[in-house]
């Protein structure tokens, strides 16, 4: 088995945990701060055409299409699209979601206006791949937006590690109990440890490949965690906080 399939067997497990965080975001301050975020740096026009990468249970779907736009969500699970469909249905917004795997899209040249993902590319077997396959649906003048962190860097970094246990030790402290986890977290370090992006410090990273790849117009924005996380994510991913990527076709 490749180690895509791999990590598409393990998110299938993982599709109701993160369906019930989604569920709280929705209803929580997040659903307009992320999309404010988002808005911020897409392409300034009324209608978007927007594919979500690895939508998961539909967030970033969910909120885009709230918004008016035009929303594509993919993810390479089952139960992730499930659960997305479930929340637009509950939402009463009209996404069209897609099995697809990040890597290779089923989309024609240049197809949207703005390309939207979070805590995926960390997750990809082969990311220059997925970067340049992204590029090719965009439409000239289109962006795309990546939201993530070194979520696993502590898995191959002693002082990461030291300072994601004083992360733990204090959110305990707090009285808030044990940080919550993963349902198989061994699995998720086994399959992390495997994954080119964990030993990568991002998003300088990303920055160089998506130049490389000739995007137009590249910047990043770190230490985001404050605008759309909670007291308790925020000192949970206080040595990992939140990054974004943009690039311009």
């Amino acid at each position: 088995m490749s180690i895509q399939q791999e990590v598409k067997t393990y998110w299938e497990g993982e599709a109701e945990l993160y369906s019930e965080g989604i569920r709280q975001e929705l209803n929580g301050f997040q659903r307009q701060a992320w999309l404010d975020l988002i808005l911020e740096h897409a392409p300034q026009k009324e209608t978007l055409k927007v594919l979500d990468i690895g939508c998961g249970p539909g967030f970033f779907s969910v909120i885009l299409s709230s918004a008016g736009h035009l929303v594509t969500g993919i993810d390479c699970t089952d139960n992730m699209l499930e659960q997305a469909r479930s929340h637009s249905e509950r939402e009463g917004v009209t996404v069209t979601f897609r099995k697809m795997d990040s890597h290779v899209l089923d989309f024609g040249d240049d197809s949207f206006d703005l390309l939207v993902c979070r805590n995926v590319t960390w997750s990809l077997a082969d990311p220059e791949a997925a970067y340049k396959e992204w590029k090719r649906v965009l439409k000239p003048g289109g962006r795309l937006l990546v939201f993530d962190a070194n979520w696993n860097r502590h898995l191959v970094d002693d002082e990461m590690k030291e300072k994601r246990e004083v992360d733990y030790r204090d959110y305990e402290a707090k009285g808030w109990g044990s940080p919550p986890r993963h349902i198989d977290w061994e699995e998720s370090d086994r399959l992390s440890r495997l994954l080119p992006l964990t030993r990568e410090w991002r998003p300088a990273w990303d920055v160089r490949t998506l130049e490389k790849e000739g995007f137009a117009k590249v910047y990043s924005k770190e230490n985001l965690s404050s605008l759309v996380m909670d007291e308790r994510e925020q000192l949970l991913t206080r040595s990992t906080p939140v990054f974004m990527v943009c690039a311009e076709k």
